[in-house]
């Protein structure tokens, strides 16, 4: 993993992009959420955790500077906040994607179990980030977070909790996801939306950046979804993508209002938060549909006709 001196010196695409330092992170980030006894070391383990501290802040950081420029352009009204946010379905980074498209209409079975493996392992957990995020929230913002993290537990029916509906695709593809064969950017999805959603100091970041994913899942799940249909993987294996395809166009409407809204009005300088961690996130995305399409694809990124 590159030193403190090294890390400040690349630039976040850079670091989104170093698989070793990814995966030191995503190693990290499991065996720290985990639930565990405590270490027999603890100070030793303190001082490591000041070293992983030290780089997730620097690669956090890196990604805030990228786009600190775009974020600020954000409204600081609520009614404006809410529109600019709207318009990231359509000019966000990642957006329309053409990758998507063939998903829907022509990647393989294979095809699609890899696609699959590798949005499983880069996977941080909807619910426990909601979890996380809902810490301190204000009460609007915060009753809606209850609301949405309800959904993701399956309204207390273990059958309909999301997470492991996207266990049984994985089940249903024998996909076995590993941290170290996942590419860079998958990981540094999930590393960055874990570090924006454990570390308070990016609360709002972390809020801006769940907004996103409940903004652009929809379109992206529905073609996922065509896609496994097609393949005749069974409708049970495939509803995490059905039901996301559906569900989040309701909860990005709810959090726009009950979540945005109430805390821009509030606290207008929250706004280019909100923003800066809903574009790291969509930068996120964009990267791994650019790694995905490299890897299906070649580099010169054109769909075998």
């Amino acid at each position: 993993m590159p030193d403190g001196m090294s890390l400040r010196r690349l630039s976040a695409r850079e670091l989104r992009r170093d698989h070793d330092f990814q995966v030191r992170l995503a190693l990290w980030n499991r065996e720290r959420l985990a639930l565990r006894a405590p270490p027999q070391d603890w100070q030793g383990e303190l001082v490591a955790e000041i070293e992983m501290r030290a780089a997730e802040t620097a690669f956090i950081e890196a990604a805030r500077a990228e786009q600190r420029e775009r974020a600020f352009e954000a409204p600081r009204d609520a009614d404006g906040f809410v529109r600019w946010f709207e318009a990231l379905k359509g000019n966000g980074p990642g957006q329309g994607d053409r990758l998507f498209d063939w998903l829907e209409s022509a990647a393989s079975y294979d095809d699609m179990r890899w696609f699959v493996a590798q949005e499983t392992a880069g996977e941080a957990g909807f619910d426990d980030l909601v979890a996380m995020a809902q810490i301190k929230a204000p009460a609007q913002a915060k009753l809606e977070l209850a609301r949405n993290y309800w959904d993701e537990m399956g309204r207390g029916n273990a059958k309909g909790m999301h997470g492991p509906m996207l266990d049984q695709l994985g089940y249903c593809l024998d996909v076995r996801p590993a941290i170290e064969t996942t590419l860079a950017p998958a990981l540094a999805l999930g590393n960055t939306m874990t570090a924006l959603a454990s570390n308070r100091a990016y609360g709002y970041h972390a809020l801006g950046a769940l907004g996103a994913i409940e903004l652009t899942a929809p379109t992206r799940a529905g073609r996922v979804s065509a896609g496994l249909k097609r393949l005749n993987v069974p409708a049970k294996a495939r509803h995490y993508f059905d039901l996301h395809a559906v569900l989040d166009v309701k909860h990005s409407e709810a959090w726009n209002r009950e979540v945005f809204a109430s805390i821009v009005g509030a606290t207008p300088e929250a706004a280019p938060l909100l923003a800066e961690g809903a574009l790291m996130r969509l930068q996120c995305g964009a990267d791994c549909f650019d790694a995905y399409r490299t890897y299906f694809w070649g580099r010169e990124g054109n769909a075998p006709s």
